[in-house]
């Protein structure tokens, strides 16, 4: 079996450093019952892909795990739910053009890191669970607990993707998948996930949008150049501490925030977009409650897009990852108790600084500088926050013929300081979920202080 086996992961606790709600899952057993690889249905190129700076910066943060939950309940007809032969038969052809994610993670001559595209496949799981989905889809919540059950164990570690489907009883079925992020961002990750669930809905009348592979498009200048001013606008590394400020346990939380609040919020802060608008909120209450010396210098990061930044244009379907971590600044006092407009305004001000010059001088200062590669532990001193958004993209748009997923979200967060911002549901109703990962100390006043300021 390829997979770790599921029937084991009865006896494991979650993480003593993560606070939970307890659940029905807690005492349950996923059983596996088939694992497999899916290779592409066609012959694919062979070679080493090179990999740009701003896929190397991010080995150390392994796979990405996320789950979809559905139900025959939301679909005319249940016949056929989530038939594996055809999901496999979808995959195949999905990786002729997805090539990457069938190779494996390697080394080239020169010792960097490259994906070895050798068309092994991705890893295909499938299992059964002793739940319904009403007994998960209340508290379908980031946890340990969700990852374990639901997230295909990838080993060894160089399968770039893995996938397990989970049969749920009376007809309902878990999707988690696990992508290595040194080979795709989020949007590159949906961008696969929608084409895969296209291919198997609508077969051959599926409208496929072809990935651009051509990573040399994110290389380093001859010789590598920083500009003296990008330093101040980019934040290459994040300080992570086993023990910041000696905060406790961790707490992980998702918040709702409706469309007609989002809609209030942007006003409130000057009409800005969602981002800045939620982005301030959550900053600017996060370091209320945390009741942090006045003078010291509170920060707030987040991963950029730039495929539009640069000139020319990266292809709008390029895959691989594209992002440049930005950052706002400011006295703990002065973000604390400022008008929330200002303290958007911060966050815009970042967004709106980043230009070619940026993209280039962070791709050089990557490329120049050793980064540490040991796996990313700890969490984020309180002075701190990184804020990551999934608004805007089609997290939602997979459906595979029975139907989209009723909820779709990271299946584990247990970083402190991580902010993950997410759409509401698949109707595209306007409304927010805030994932937020803190010390559970601090966690119900912060519910309370960002209900009362919406």
């Amino acid at each position: 079996m390829f997979g770790c086996d599921k029937s084991s992961l009865n006896s494991l606790s979650l993480a003593g450093a993560v606070s939970t709600s307890s659940n029905i899952m807690d005492s349950e057993v996923v059983h596996v019952v088939e694992s497999s690889f899916v290779v592409p249905s066609e012959p694919t190129p062979s070679e080493g892909l090179s990999l740009s700076p701003l896929d190397l910066v991010l080995p150390s943060r392994g796979h990405t795990p996320t789950v979809y939950l559905y139900s025959p309940s939301d679909v005319a007809a249940a016949d056929g739910f989530f038939d594996v032969a055809r999901l496999k038969e979808a995959m195949a052809k999905t990786l002729v053009a997805f090539y990457p994610l069938a190779g494996r993670l390697g080394v080239n001559n020169d010792g960097r890191v490259e994906i070895t595209c050798t068309g092994e496949g991705a890893l295909f799981v499938v299992a059964h669970a002793d739940l319904s989905v009403g007994d998960i889809e209340d508290d379908f919540r980031p946890s340990p607990e969700l990852r374990r059950l639901f997230v295909p164990c990838v080993e060894p570690a160089s399968i770039i993707l893995a996938i397990q489907v989970t049969f749920l009883k009376f007809g309902g079925v878990v999707l988690g998948t696990a992508l290595h992020h040194t080979a795709s961002d989020a949007s590159s990750a949906f961008h696969f996930f929608q084409t895969w669930s296209a291919l198997c809905k609508y077969g051959d009348r599926a409208t496929v949008e072809l990935p651009c592979h051509d990573r040399t498009l994110l290389r380093a200048r001859s010789p590598p150049t920083v500009h003296p001013d990008a330093l101040s606008r980019f934040y290459p590394k994040l300080t992570f501490s086993d023990d910041p400020l000696g905060s406790g346990p961790l707490a992980i939380e998702v918040f709702a925030i409706s469309k007609d609040q989002v809609a209030s919020l942007k006003r409130l802060c000057g009409g800005t977009s969602t981002f800045c608008a939620i982005g301030a909120l959550v900053w600017q209450c996060a370091l209320v409650v945390r009741r942090l010396p006045p003078d010291a210098e509170a920060r707030l990061t987040f991963p950029a897009n730039v495929r539009r930044r640069v000139r020319p244009p990266l292809p709008s379907h390029y895959f691989g990852n594209a992002l440049v971590r930005l950052g706002a600044t400011g006295a703990v006092r002065d973000v604390a108790s400022e008008a929330l407009a200002s303290v958007a305004g911060r966050i815009k001000d970042a967004v709106d600084r980043v230009d070619d010059e940026l993209v280039r001088s962070a791709v050089d200062y990557y490329e120049m500088t050793e980064m540490d590669s040991r796996p990313v532990k700890g969490t984020l001193p309180e002075t701190d926050l990184q804020i990551i958004s999934w608004l805007g993209m089609p997290m939602y748009d997979v459906d595979f013929g029975w139907g989209k997923p009723a909820v779709m979200s990271r299946a584990d967060s247990v970083r402190g300081g991580l902010v993950y911002l997410t759409s509401d549901g698949p109707t595209g109703g306007g409304g927010v979920r805030v994932l937020m990962c803190m010390e559970a100390a601090n966690m119900k006043e912060l519910e309370r202080l960002l209900y009362a300021k919406l």
